[in-house]
């Protein structure tokens, strides 16, 4: 069965096309314009998959492709930053009706208004972490250092601010300090609220980065690489925590060795 992949940025759609690749599974890719690595035509032609170059709110053009390359299974992978949505989307018929149907634009709604409207076509938006299952993170410590006793303090402190605006769909991210909130993500995004709290506390912060308590594993599952590590280093967190089984680490061993490298204890919440 030819599997649909619609690809936003970073390297999430690379994993997923090698995956499917391994498994022998053929895929045609809807690729964002303005949003997909340009590289993944040419590890798409390498794959032997198909693609398409697709505008941002073009919904009614990427469910055409998808159709006519016959697929019924479809996965999102990359990033897409939500607060595009108030500036650069021209959105065509199909996601103009999905838009004038939501009570809120936040991620959940629009995204399962999405997701519904490819269903009805016939096309069904599938969990991408079923593919690619060794790159969540596990449970317990994951690195050579333990989280300190006062980072382990500023973690647990943080878990249920972390829950509970994952819950509202405000964000997945908060920093913490000396057991204070400095920093709550938005639509800015993870790196953005690192950044932030390390201009507002200085060194010595801590990053809690959960999953929704319903988190919907088809789409908009926290993700972390060695990008995250660095962006933390040059602001001076020394802690992270992910939710074990629901959060996917990129290139493991490279992020690994990064925290390793940049003093940073990485731990996996189980839930």
């Amino acid at each position: 069965m030819k599997l649909g992949l619609i690809a936003g940025n970073g390297r999430f759609p690379f994993l997923i096309l090698d995956a499917a690749r391994e498994l022998g599974r053929p895929v045609s890719i809807v690729a964002i314009e303005g949003e997909a690595f340009p590289e993944l035509a040419t590890a798409a032609e390498q794959a032997g998959a198909t693609l398409e170059w697709v505008p941002l709110g073009q919904l009614g053009k990427a469910i055409r492709f998808l159709k006519r390359e016959g697929v019924t299974e479809a996965v999102m992978a990359g990033q897409v930053k939500h607060v595009k949505i108030f500036t650069d989307v021209m959105p065509d018929f199909t996601l103009l009706s999905v838009l004038m149907k939501l009570k809120s634009k936040n991620t959940d709604a629009l995204i399962s208004a999405v997701a519904e409207v490819m269903q009805e076509q016939g096309i069904t938006l599938v969990d991408s972490t079923s593919l690619i299952a060794p790159m969540l993170a596990t449970a317990g410590v994951m690195t050579s250092r333990a989280p300190s006793d006062d980072e382990r303090a500023d973690i647990e402190f943080g878990y249920r601010m972390a829950d509970t605006i994952a819950g509202l769909d405000i964000g997945q991210t908060i920093a913490v300090k000396d057991k204070a909130v400095v920093a709550v993500e938005a639509m800015e995004g993870t790196d953005e609220a690192i950044r932030r709290a390390g201009t507002l506390a200085g060194a010595g912060f801590s990053v809690v980065k959960v999953a929704k308590p319903n988190q919907d594993m088809r789409f908009d599952v926290p993700v972390v690489g060695v990008a995250t590590i660095e962006i933390m280093r040059a602001a001076g967190a020394t802690a992270l925590s992910l939710d074990a089984g629901r959060a996917l680490i990129f290139e493991r061993e490279a992020f690994i060795a990064a925290a390793d490298a940049a003093g940073i204890a990485v731990v996996g919440r189980e839930r």
